[in-house]
This record gives C-alpha cells, structure tokens and sequence, in this order.
C-alpha cells in the first residue's frame, strides 16, 4: 500500500499547490495547460492501445486480438451505460461538493444535459463553484484511477513489494491534479479517494491474483487501458464528451476473455 499512499498525497498536494495558485494565473495560461494535458494524455493512451497490434497478443490470439479488445470495449460499454458508472461518479462529486462547498443558497441556474445554465435558456454554461467542484473531482478521479498505470502498479505494490511504478505515477498525478485544480479548484483533492479505494483492493487482491494473471492478459489490460485514457484526452480537449467512467468493465472483460481463450 506504500505506493498508493504515495500516490494519494501527491495528488492533494498538487491540488493545494494548484488552488493557491489558481487566482494568479491567467485565464489563458490555464486554457493553455490543460490543452497540453490533453494532448498529453491523448497520445499516451495511444502508446498503450497500440498493444493491441504488439506481439504479445498476436502470439495468443492471432488475428483475433483487434476483434477481443474491440468486443471488450464495445459490451463494456453497454454493461458500464447500463449500470450509469459516471452517474454514480457524479452524484459521489456532487455528495462531497455539498459538504465542501455548501448547498447553493437561490436556485440561480438549471441543469441541461450535464451542464448549468442560466435559467431564462440561455447559451453559455455557468462557470459555478459548485459544478467546477464536480468536474474537478470526476475529470481528475478518471485521469489518476483509468490508465493501465494505476492497475500494473498497484500490482506491482502488492505482488513485489515494490512501488516503482506507482511513484512515477504520483509524480505525474501531482503535476496534473496542480494543473487542473488551477483551474477547477479545491474539488481536484477529492480525487484521492476513489484512487485509495481503487489501487488499495488491487494491491490487496494482487497475492489472490498472482496464480490466475498471465502476460497476454495483462497486455490485453494494458491494450484496452490505452483507449480509454485516449478517451480522456479526447474529453479534455472538449472534443468530444465520452463517458468514460461508463467503459470502465471492458478492464475487466478483455483480460478475462483472454484468460479464457482457447
């Protein structure tokens, strides 16, 4: 568990760090950061989706191996949107916000799809304390507890006692939970959370793991990892607004139906 200690007190270090600083920086210099993130994290999802062309899952599935990870994702998809994960996400934000922040005292703006807005229907979304707090905690919960990062080193943690991984990991959380609580606030720390949660019961259920995990698989995980922190990159550029959360079981579904490939 050392290693995501660690990893959980660089994130809300950052986070103050980048809340102090949030008021001296330009609305520019902050726009500029997180496009940088973005592009950042979009093109390392895309070194780790690659694997699904690598040799490690050509060797156990062949030609297949494109058509597993796309199915993984694909029913992951389904099952993740059935389940409604990111709604859950949200409302878990949107708990924590109310104690944070406080419940808002008039009914000033009305939710649409997501986003507040004035409520006479205007355009512009409202740039509310309040909403910032939950896009802070959900954006950064999924960047910190997505990528494949977050499992193999938490893996490692447990199975190794060793947290080489997952000090890299925190140093690169640190540095995105100060960009983003720069702009997005105070709602950024809370993202230690879930990542204590999340890393905590892999590397407490590594040992368990240790006899039933092989290469394939884990390169099968790491492979559908990529995509999704593409996703991220994706979310962060305001290219699109993919629920990422919702793709979270096709984690579990692709190294599984590797495991069970005949």
């Amino acid at each position: 568990m050392t290693g995501t200690f660690l990893n959980a007190g660089a994130i809300v270090l950052g986070a103050g760090i980048g809340t102090l600083l949030g008021g001296r920086l330009s609305s520019g210099v902050r726009g500029t950061v997180t496009d940088i993130l973005g592009i950042f994290v979009l093109v390392l999802g895309a070194s780790d989706a690659l694997g699904t062309f690598g040799d490690e899952l050509s060797t156990t599935l062949g030609s297949a191996a494109v058509l597993v990870i796309l199915a993984s994702l694909l029913l992951g998809g389904v099952i993740g949107e059935a389940i409604d994960i990111e709604g859950w996400l949200h409302r878990l934000g949107a708990w924590l916000r109310d104690r944070v922040v406080g419940h808002a005292e008039e009914p000033t703006t009305v939710e649409t799809d997501g986003e507040l807005r004035a409520p006479h229907g205007a355009d512009e979304p409202i740039h509310d304390p309040r909403r910032l707090f939950v896009e802070g905690f959900v954006v950064t919960s999924l960047i910190v507890c997505v990528g494949p990062l977050a499992i193999l080193g938490s893996l490692q943690d447990g199975l190794t006692d060793g947290f080489e991984l997952l000090a890299v990991k925190s140093m690169l959380d640190g540095f995105a939970a100060l960009a983003f609580a720069s702009v997005l606030g105070i709602g950024v720390a809370f993202a230690a959370l879930p990542l204590l949660v999340l890393q905590g019961s892999i590397t407490l259920a590594a040992v368990a793991l240790q006899s039933v995990l092989t290469p394939p698989m884990l390169a099968g995980l790491s492979a559908t990892g990529g995509f999704l922190v593409m996703a991220i990159g994706i979310r962060l550029l305001d290219l699109r607004p993919i629920r990422v959360a919702n793709l979270l079981p096709s984690l579990v579904l692709a190294p599984l139906v590797i495991g069970l490939w005949p």
